[in-house]
């Protein structure tokens, strides 16, 4: 295990979550999937277990600090470090997010999407840090979305005019500001953090039928920047390789 990468994808029992770990686990990395059941984070185990990869399942629900905690607790006496984070777990607006809403937004609504998009991937990421200082090459994903872009929504004719959802949006961006401020911070230890915007993905979240990217492809964003080498970008925010203005 001294030289096998390890790395933990949250919210990895399906969707663009599961299809990173078995990606990475496919470049022989050894990935611990995540779900807020442990039975439903084991059996997505198994499933990468039966193609050959190095797969563990525990239970994590991103939002409980006891869990938290517990999740950094089983990496360090199992593995004793972690070479990369991906902060993939997130939730979508009750109602919709393909209906514009600012002032509208409820205090409820606010406080469902930040806890989870944001105030949790800071909380988690502070909590395995320890553990990440201790890899050679520590890499963060965090993972975001072109609706944080304040520069492309503020275009005359933004292409994502349409996608104004003031919970979801300010959300990404303000973790998008995370992404900067940390990627500065732990500069000088070599860890790389990153914004990934996978694209509009056919998921639960994204819509499986409107979407035109499949799972496959929106996982591709995620896993290049988790393999980043020493000459990779850090403090970005990346799309299938190219940069994106925040």
């Amino acid at each position: 295990m001294k030289d096998q990468r390890i790395a933990l994808i949250t919210g990895s029992n399906r969707g663009i979550g599961f299809e990173t770990a078995k990606q990475l686990g496919e470049e022989g990395i050894t990935v611990i999937l995540t779900a807020r059941q442990l039975d439903v984070a084991q059996r997505a185990a198994r499933d990468l277990i039966g193609q050959g990869i190095d797969a563990y399942g525990i239970q994590l629900d991103v939002t409980n600090e006891d869990e938290r905690k517990a999740a950094a607790l089983y990496i360090a006496e199992k593995f004793g470090r972690l070479d990369i984070l991906i902060n993939n777990a997130g939730v979508a607006p009750k109602e919709s997010l393909f209906v514009s809403k600012t002032l509208e937004t409820s205090k409820e609504e606010f406080a469902h999407i930040y806890e989870t998009n944001f105030f949790s991937v800071v909380y988690l990421t502070r909590e395995l840090l320890p553990l990440i200082k201790k890899s050679t090459a520590g890499r963060i994903v965090n993972l975001s979305s072109i609706l944080g872009s304040l520069t492309i929504h503020s275009q005359p004719e933004s292409p994502i005019a349409g996608f104004r959802v003031l919970s979801y949006n300010s959300a990404k961006a303000a973790l998008n500001m995370f992404t900067i401020q940390l990627a500065d911070e732990l500069a000088p230890l070599g860890i790389k953090v990153n914004s990934a915007h996978p694209g509009w993905v056919q998921t639960e979240l994204g819509g499986n039928d409107q979407a035109p990217m499949s799972i496959t492809d929106g996982a591709k964003t995620s896993v290049g920047l988790a393999l980043l080498g020493e000459d990779g970008p850090t403090g970005k925010m990346i799309h299938m390789g190219e940069e994106m203005p925040w």
